[in-house]
């Protein structure tokens, strides 16, 4: 190997080395949690699909105002006795034919049900749009959840450490104490029992955080063995708002006009509505122009091309004497006549037999086993099904909204305390650590 390949190769292998370190250091922050989550969690991706199918509804919704058009053919072998398509005519002999059909139709009155359900697939696909970003939030909210409790399972992973820390100390330093004889055998076994009990809050502490991490890969739809390191960032560095100037009753006004889940419900309303117009006007009568074109060939179709005169006949009819002979008498029957005729070409047969039809139809429902007046009457239910689902939704944001309005101060206000608490703490220890110095 060449000095310049070993150079290349030593290259190679320390991009490689520098690409696996960083990939082994690349760590997760929430943002990245929360970008991930969005994009590869299954229930949003079905959420997604449920608004491509909304969307497929309202494309068809107007589609089924255009004009229907149809076109059919067929083709068969018939045997037996049959009746000719093309002149109707009954036929013993096997024979081939075809039949070709264009039909067009268009609704002429009652277009309100149809304009009716366009409008209603319309505010249903919205509603499916809102649902989706509302799971979208949801989604982005358990993550931060989730990622909040690793966070605190870690530090209280590092208080559970420091507390087997502190009685593995105590313990070592009772255990001297035993030995000299100053202290009884009695204080080391209660402190052996203490770090017992230390030492299994710790590996409780840990198992919390494993589990912690679990739940976060689930909301993102990442494998559970995949490997996966959170970003810890310090506690100064985690915003601690205010919330003063924050009023409950202003949040929940915004929120009724901005949250996904009150927009879907506002559309799920409005598509109901107009479902309920679309079932009124399915039970009024129905105008429609319709028109036909069609054609036909049958092999026994034969066209007719003239006329043979046939010399008229003669028959027989009885013997009469002559002179001492015996004659015959014929009897001479009017001329007839043969029939020439020729299998008519397959195009022609199809121009000759070419038919038209231009009707208007009209559909009244009188007697249809009440499917008609029980869909209308489900439709309403259905509204004010939504409505009643609209009411309990706004009921449940206000209550969430005020629970987290308290619940945060009340956090806060925790936080300040423990702060205050924290830092007379570290001035207790910092007098204890100067008492124990000079011999106090």
């Amino acid at each position: 190997m060449t000095m310049k390949k070993r150079r290349s190769l030593g290259l190679l292998s320390g991009l490689l080395l520098l690409g696996y370190l960083g990939q082994a250091q690349d760590k997760w922050d929430l943002r990245r949690c929360v970008e991930y989550a969005v994009t590869n969690n299954i229930s949003v991706k079905q959420a997604d699909v449920q608004a491509r199918l909304a969307a497929l509804t309202l494309q068809q919704s107007k589609l089924g105002q255009l004009p229907t058009l149809n076109f059919s053919g067929s083709s068969a072998y018939n045997s037996g006795r049959n009746q000719d398509p093309t002149n109707f005519s009954l036929i013993t002999t096997g024979y081939y034919s075809s039949q070709y059909a264009l039909q067009a139709g268009v609704n002429l009155f009652n277009f309100g049900s149809l304009q009716s359900y366009k409008q209603s697939s319309g505010f249903a696909f919205e509603a499916s749009k809102a649902a989706a970003d509302k799971l979208r939030n949801d989604i982005s909210l358990s993550v931060a959840n989730a990622y909040l409790q690793f966070l605190l399972s870690v530090q209280q992973s590092q208080t559970a450490q420091n507390q087997l820390k502190q009685s593995q100390a105590q313990l070592e330093l009772t255990r001297k104490q035993v030995t000299a004889g100053s202290l009884p055998e009695l204080n080391a076994a209660e402190l052996e029992s203490q770090v017992a009990q230390d030492s299994s809050s710790y590996i409780s502490a840990q198992s919390t955080i494993q589990q912690n991490v679990l739940n976060l890969k689930a909301y993102m739809s990442l494998d559970a063995a995949a490997p996966f390191e959170l970003d810890t960032p310090s506690v100064d560095k985690i915003p601690i708002e205010g919330f003063d100037e924050l009023q409950p009753e202003l949040v929940y006004s915004l929120a009724l006009r901005n949250q996904p889940q009150q927009r879907a419900d506002h559309f799920q309303i409005l598509s109901a509505q107009k479902y309920v117009d679309y079932n009124h006007a399915a039970m009024l009568p129905t105008f429609s122009l319709f028109g036909n074109l069609a054609t036909g060939y049958g092999s026994q179709n034969f066209l007719l091309t003239g006329f043979t005169m046939l010399p008229p006949p003669a028959n027989a009819v009885g013997t009469v004497n002559v002179g001492g002979g015996i004659d015959s008498v014929y009897s001479v029957l009017p001329a007839g006549s043969k029939q020439n005729t020729s299998k008519q070409a397959y195009f022609s047969q199809l121009n000759q037999d070419f038919r038209q039809a231009v009707g208007i139809q009209v559909n009244v429902p009188i007697l249809n086993g009440g499917t008609l007046k029980i869909n209308y009457a489900k439709s309403k239910e259905s509204l004010r099904n939504y409505q009643l689902q609209q009411q309990l939704d706004n009921l449940t944001l206000k209550q969430n909204i005020y629970q987290a309005f308290y619940l945060a101060t009340a956090a806060l206000q925790k936080f300040e305390a423990n702060k205050i608490t924290a830092e007379a703490t570290g001035r207790s220890y910092d007098y204890a650590q100067k008492r124990y110095k000079v011999g106090m």
